[in-house]
């Protein structure tokens, strides 16, 4: 049937086929996969789309538009039209939902109680829930002694895996300000099972708690070094004394990684940003000591791409040789793109679909003003607009990969889940700051009446 996955990834050459077939796709069409929502606009990027196209879509209604990214056609669209959508479902990755249980046999979610579940929403109550009984089995299955939570957050998974399932838990975050409400939040915990435990005569024996450590992961020998540094001292401040120089970090990891050891480890992560799934993935590869991982990635727009935003081995794509053979570079409104979801889309209703469209107007319309009329703002402060955002991780990044040939660093908190770097931001009391907020607020409002009268 037309539209449906005839790709497979069951073997490297049958992968690397569908990666050839999907660049193959995307080539005629770079134009509008690297460009910004906002320059389709401002660019007037359609006119460059087949004008048979343009002109069935102009008078399409806004539901059957919000389908598209869904892979669903129209009866009387043109042939070229359906065909070129048909092909794109046929590439998409099917999401299929997994049975776990076949995968994990005993496989089994235990609830998260009001104890452990306080400050959680039911979607992050619902994602722990799963994911720590997923990584409390495969634990099991490996006979890991530790779980080591990569960016961590608020401790929420490191908590569960330490109090409900009684495993040795190790949480990494580079945010200080999590760190803190993560020991403020397992100390509570910590007195309810103590508490528990006594009333059901467990003697002395006192409950699990994570080990939380603060510190940015910056690189794959970082966060060997910082897993097993953690095994070998319940001193949670050291990744601040010894990770001050990386030859420390490299002769700790010749000392323990690399050396025999019975140490075995499984590496977790919910929501690891970025680049740091891809740093968890090239450490079970390379470190023995790590037996599984169980990650669900996130932010894949933030990833670092060889030639573009980095060289050499320390992007975050292309991770395979059979992509980087095909050299087709992203970039960032590609991986941008990339991260809508279909459903969400087919999902939205007519109101919902036509506020995101007049969103992306207003701000392509804003940023036209800014250019013909303020070109300043876009030089003078770079936190106004779309441009200001990218200059801003550039930036970041900058100060990231600087921090990685750095003899003598220290690690200032940061989340990773927001990159963008606060000294670019205007300062409170610059009153040419003021004055560009001032001018972008008129304009905006300017804009908002043109358009509504």
């Amino acid at each position: 049937m037309a539209g449906r996955c005839k790709y497979s990834c069951a073997t490297a050459s049958e992968t690397l086929e569908w990666i050839k077939a999907i660049v193959d796709f995307l080539k005629p069409f770079t134009f509008l996969i690297n460009a910004h929502v906002v320059n389709f606009f401002n660019r007037r990027l359609w006119e460059a789309v087949n004008k048979e196209w343009i002109e069935c879509l102009r008078n399409e209604s806004i539901e059957n538009l919000l389908l598209i990214p869904s892979g669903i056609v129209q009866d009387h669209w043109p042939d070229s039209l359906k065909e070129f959508v048909l092909n794109l479902k046929s590439l998409v990755l099917p999401r299929e939902k997994a049975d776990l249980r076949t995968v994990l046999p005993g496989f089994q979610v235990t609830s998260v109680n009001a104890v452990l579940a306080q400050g959680m929403n039911l979607k992050k109550k619902h994602e722990v829930e799963i994911l720590s009984a997923v990584v409390s089995s495969v634990a099991k299955t490996v006979k890991a002694y530790t779980i080591v939570d990569v960016g961590a957050g608020q401790g929420y998974l490191a908590q569960v895996l330490s109090f409900q399932y009684q495993h040795s838990v190790v949480a990494i975050d580079a945010c200080s300000h999590h760190g803190k409400i993560t020991n403020a939040r397992a100390e509570r915990i910590k007195k309810h099972y103590a508490a528990q435990m006594r009333k059901f005569g467990s003697g002395n024996k006192s409950p699990n708690v994570p080990k939380i450590i603060t510190c940015r992961v910056l690189s794959i020998d970082m966060l060997k070094a910082l897993t097993n540094m953690s095994l070998q001292s319940d001193d949670a401040e050291q990744p601040q004394r010894i990770l001050r120089n990386q030859e420390c970090v490299g002769q700790k990891l010749q000392s323990s990684c690399s050396a025999d050891s019975e140490t075995s480890l499984v590496l977790a992560g919910l929501h690891a940003c970025g680049d740091l799934s891809v740093t968890m993935l090239k450490t079970f590869v390379e470190c023995k000591e790590v037996k599984a991982i169980v990650s669900i990635g996130c932010c894949y727009n933030l990833l670092s791409e060889e030639g573009i935003d980095i060289a050499g081995s320390l992007c975050g794509f292309p991770m395979s040789c059979g992509v980087k053979s095909v050299g087709f570079p992203l970039g960032k409104s590609s991986r941008d793109l990339a991260c809508q979801s279909a459903e969400r889309w087919g999902s939205l209703e007519k109101d919902g679909g036509v506020h995101n469209f007049e969103l992306h107007a207003f701000r392509a319309a804003f940023q036209m003003v800014l250019y013909k009329y303020y070109p300043e703002v876009i030089t003078r402060s770079p936190s106004v607009g779309r441009q200001g955002k990218a200059l801003r991780r550039q930036q970041q990044r900058r100060i990231l990969e600087s921090q990685l040939h750095i003899e003598d660093c220290t690690f200032p908190s940061f989340n990773s889940k927001h990159c963008d770097n606060s000294k670019s931001e205007p300062r409170a009391g610059d009153k040419s700051s003021l004055n560009v907020g001032h001018s972008c607020f008129i304009w905006w409002k300017f804009i908002q009446l043109q358009y509504w009268l």
